[in-house]
């Protein structure tokens, strides 16, 4: 594709001005299997010259490991950059394979802190729950959020599979500029509620997995047998045994309307989620991951593709079809406790 850049949308009703699409980096550390450095680097400056601005990470992707591995291409490019990273997943104190949900006032500042350091910056661009702690108040959480900001250590504050509800909640104690959920051909269920909610509050939404990571590209087709055995995707339903055959099936559709447009059925599924602004009203920036340069230059591509309402209604049944869920366990999801 040419150099042109990629159009532009706002994160929230006061935020900045981003590229449409953003990338998502936690494979490039994390999750995913065996990650090429120098790739990895090449990519983060090919999706800058295409205009993506927003780079996705998170304390928890390689326990920090991702925001060190980005800092120097942070710091190179300050100015031209928005980081967005998250806290919340802490490591359980007896048995360092699994995860908790922390939201408290002392682990929130402490992660603050060390993500401050590891990514060599004075302020966090976007800064994001990354789950829901339910014992602790939502009003409680983004409190202490929001004195962050009043403190000069974060400008913009972010929310991850949260419910409508709890939404509402968070905005009636500070501005909320994103919020991150799983949007996809294969996952719609925010569509019911968190949208609606979003659109009314002006808050922008912020769609990971866009690619149904990465079995939407075809790159895939049964995690067991297709990817590492330390790729994250082996633990999700959706991508092993009799599900992962029957959800290969669906996408056929995505195929007819990829030869029309003379695109890949990864542009296609971008294409729809970032489509989804003009059909439900509000900014919609999805952060599709990659560690390849190629790889960016086809989603960012995806930008340019418009479906017709034809397509759309062609690809519309697809999630409803989708055998097995997101993750082995739901609850900490918005889709678990709406």
């Amino acid at each position: 594709m040419t150099d042109s850049t990629i159009p532009t949308a706002r994160l929230g009703e006061n935020g900045p001005e981003v590229g449409v699409q953003g990338l998502g980096c936690m494979g490039m550390s994390f999750a995913y299997g065996p990650a090429d450095a120098k790739e990895s680097r090449a990519t983060l400056e090919r999706a800058l010259e295409l205009g993506v601005t927003l780079y996705d990470t998170a304390d928890a992707y390689g326990a920090g490991e991702n925001e060190k591995f980005l800092s120097p291409f942070f710091k190179a490019h300050r100015d031209e950059v928005v980081i967005a990273t998250k806290f919340a997943l802490a490591v359980h104190p007896d048995d360092p394979t699994r995860r908790i949900i922390r939201n408290d006032a002392p682990y929130l500042r402490s992660c603050v802190e060390a993500s401050l350091k590891r990514l060599d910056v004075d302020v966090i661009d976007l800064y994001y729950m990354h789950r829901r702690d339910v014992s602790i108040p939502i009003e409680d959480t983004v409190g202490v959020m929001a004195e962050l900001v009043r403190e000069g250590k974060v400008k913009q504050l972010g929310l991850s599979e949260v419910t409508a509800a709890e939404l509402h909640a968070a905005q009636g104690v500070h501005p909320i500029a994103a919020v991150q959920s799983e949007w996809s051909l294969f996952s719609r269920d925010i569509e019911a509620h968190v949208v609606p909610a979003a659109r009314e509050l002006g808050v922008t939404l912020v769609p990971y997995s866009p690619l149904g990571r990465g079995f939407l590209t075809g790159s895939f087709t049964n995690a067991d047998q297709d990817l590492t055995a330390d790729d994250f995707r082996r633990q999700q339903p959706r991508f092993t045994g009799e599900n992962a055959a029957a959800n290969a099936t669906l996408l056929d559709p995505i195929r007819t309307v990829a030869q029309a447009h003379d695109a890949t059925v990864g542009q296609i599924a971008l294409a729809w989620v970032q489509q989804q602004s003009q059909v439900h009203g509000l900014p919609v920036i999805p952060i599709p991951g990659t560690r390849k340069p190629g790889r960016v230059e086809e989603n960012a591509a995806a930008t340019a593709i418009e479906l017709t309402q034809e397509e759309l209604a062609l690809l519309e049944p697809i999630a409803g079809k989708v055998a097995g869920d997101r993750y082995a366990d739901m609850r900490s999801t918005s889709a678990g406790r709406e």
